[in-house]
């Protein structure tokens, strides 16, 4: 199936992005005098092959899982954590809950692989394996799994496409979950794990240097390929991190935007534009986290965020809150007059800087 859909993913639309841009140029405004809003318009356009296109089903897909390098004391928050936290996400009380709300989003809970059985109703169940393996000595997980994984997120997406879903965002819940993505960002970004790594859920100094050891300890072991995603995925990522990634690729090839979320969820960005380059053209970064390496790994992948809040939650809220950007986006396209139907004088082309 990874197969199948990598070579399913297609270009963005050139005619629907020109289209796009001169209906923005028309309308009573400097040219490109909103930014960020233009060019989420044209995006869209290009994504979904229609110069105006209309979002109105939306949905945040939070993939949870945990992780083996836990017992490495890289994190202040206990693992079970992770298990405690899902009836929030379904009964919609936590961060992500209230905004994704707020956006008219339905939040979709996947569990890929907590460590203990889940019995949630409203948690869709889709583990993998309970928990990665301790990556300090060995593989966080086999190649299959990593696979499987992916698989679950396409499987996600493409349900969730089939339900009406014409935004998708990311989201994740699992403790530990910001070391195997330093890990990734260390690999694919061929950056010294020092320099990037950080305190995830504001950890003190001994904790942090148990993090930065301890990635350096997996990616000496398992010397994952950056030249094989899923050999990186596999040594040192995350169930989750592999499902978010699968996800991505799964609205690509569907042609479905998706918005980034925070770290993990770039992380998983990353991976995914490893594995299908054309996979990045589909994917609308939501915010910058506060965390550390998520600069350095925006930059990686290519991609300039849309909010700076200094947020460090992750389960989707950058994503959710930037839905409120793309709708605005897309009301600017169908709602703002042109300066012919609004009768005001066109400004001189001739005077304007050309882009």
């Amino acid at each position: 199936m990874l197969q199948r859909v990598v070579e399913e993913i297609g270009d963005l639309n050139r005619d629907a992005m020109e289209k796009a841009q001169q209906r923005l140029d028309s309308l009573i405004k400097p040219p490109g005098s909103l930014g960020v809003l233009e060019e989420v318009a044209v995006r869209l356009a290009g994504i979904t092959g229609n110069p105006r296109p209309e979002i109105k089903n939306k949905a945040v897909i939070v993939m949870a899982g945990d992780h083996g390098i836990y017992e490495e004391g890289v994190s202040a928050a206990p693992q079970e954590v992770t298990y405690q936290m899902l009836p929030a996400f379904v009964n919609g009380v936590n961060g992500i809950g209230v905004l994704a709300r707020q956006a008219g989003a339905r939040v979709v809970v996947v569990d890929v692989g907590v460590a203990v059985p889940v019995n949630y109703p409203g948690v869709l169940q889709k583990k993998v394996k309970a928990g990665t393996d301790n990556m300090t000595r060995g593989p966080a997980m086999t190649r299959d799994e990593a696979i499987m994984a992916l698989e679950v997120g396409i499987d996600i997406a493409c349900q969730e496409i089939e339900r009406g879903a014409e935004l998708l965002a990311t989201g994740d819940m699992g403790i530990a979950n910001t070391t195997p993505s330093t890990a990734i960002l260390a690999v694919l970004g061929n950056l010294p794990v020092k320099d990037i790594t950080g305190r995830g859920t504001l950890v003190n100094d001994e904790i942090l240097n148990n993090k930065k050891k301890a990635i350096a300890r997996a990616i000496e072991i398992n010397k994952p390929d950056p030249e094989d995603p899923v050999d990186v995925l596999a040594k040192v990522g995350g169930l989750e991190i592999a499902g978010l990634a699968g996800m991505i690729l799964g609205a690509a090839s569907k042609r479905v935007p998706v918005l980034v979320d925070g770290y993990i969820s770039s992380a998983a960005a990353l991976i995914a534009s490893r594995i299908a380059p054309k996979s990045k053209e589909f994917m609308l970064p939501s915010h910058l986290s506060g965390e550390k390496g998520h600069r350095l790994m925006l930059e990686v992948l290519g991609l300039k965020p849309m909010l700076h809040l200094n947020m460090r939650l992750g389960e989707g809220t950058g994503s959710a809150l930037a839905m409120h950007i793309v709708e605005g986006a897309l009301r600017i396209l169908h709602e703002m007059a042109s300066f012919d139907e609004a009768n005001v004088s066109d400004v001189d082309k001739s005077k304007v800087l050309k882009k």
